[in-house]
């Protein structure tokens, strides 16, 4: 049964979600049937990476607030991240254009290593503070999970898996994807933003059972959460 991710890199819930969802998948007896697919989104697809901006001044342009208001909104983000074991490190983020990593991500899913990307494509944004549009540092991260550097600067140099991540994107319009992360299973019940796990397990468990009796559903049926959405809010 497919599980599909819709989700953006520079996105904080994202990476929460990845955590719940995995504790969630973690819990369940019939695992090795799940088959986890990450898609494509760009919360901000026109943005140019500015190693000078930082995050702080970015959400306070971006809401009309003060550099203090944004940085309590960022502690915010941090601590919620940190009650599933990750270090949100808003100091050091390079808000970057993530459009070449999810084109690194289409690479990964080639291989059977899409998980695996995701994982140190968010430790590299909000952890480490790496630029997720430079290449070099595209190809260190693909090389770490076992990539070949050669096919890596092939696939950032000429554009290839660039279809791939538009038509992800054309796709979550049609699913009806207003913000991220947006977790679809088997096409029939989704899952909107970082909820909790035991949400995640229910719902996996729903879905699988269907699943097994291949029980149709037409309209897919949402249960609503904590999301980061084009508009650039994150809530």
């Amino acid at each position: 049964m497919e599980v599909e991710i819709w989700s953006d890199i520079m996105c904080p819930f994202c990476y929460i979600g990845k955590r719940k969802f995995e504790n969630a998948l973690s819990q369940f007896a019939d695992k090795e049937d799940i088959k986890v697919t990450w898609k494509s989104f760009q919360l901000s697809p026109n943005h140019v990476t500015d190693l000078t901006l930082s995050n702080y001044q970015y959400l306070a342009n971006h809401k009309g607030v003060s550099i203090e208001e944004a940085k309590h909104m960022s502690d915010y983000v941090a601590d919620r991240a940190e009650e599933v074991g990750l270090k949100y490190d808003f100091d050091k983020v390079i808000l970057a254009n993530s459009f070449k990593a999810h084109s690194l991500s289409h690479l990964a899913k080639k291989h059977g290593l899409q998980n695996e990307i995701e994982e140190v494509l968010f430790r590299a944004y909000f952890t480490e503070g790496k630029n997720i549009d430079n290449n070099a540092t595209l190809i260190e991260l693909g090389i770490e999970i076992g990539l070949d550097a050669n096919e890596i600067s092939n696939v950032l140099d000429n554009g290839i898996y660039g279809e791939d991540v538009r038509k992800d994107i054309y796709e979550a319009q049609q699913v009806g994807v207003r913000g991220v992360p947006f977790f679809v299973f088997d096409r029939k019940y989704a899952v909107s933003g970082a909820q909790e796990s035991a949400t995640f397990l229910k719902t996996i468990e729903k879905s699988h059972t269907e699943w097994r009796v291949k029980n149709p559903k037409i309209q897919l049926e949402v249960l609503e959460g904590e999301v980061c959405n084009i508009d650039g809010n994150c809530a």
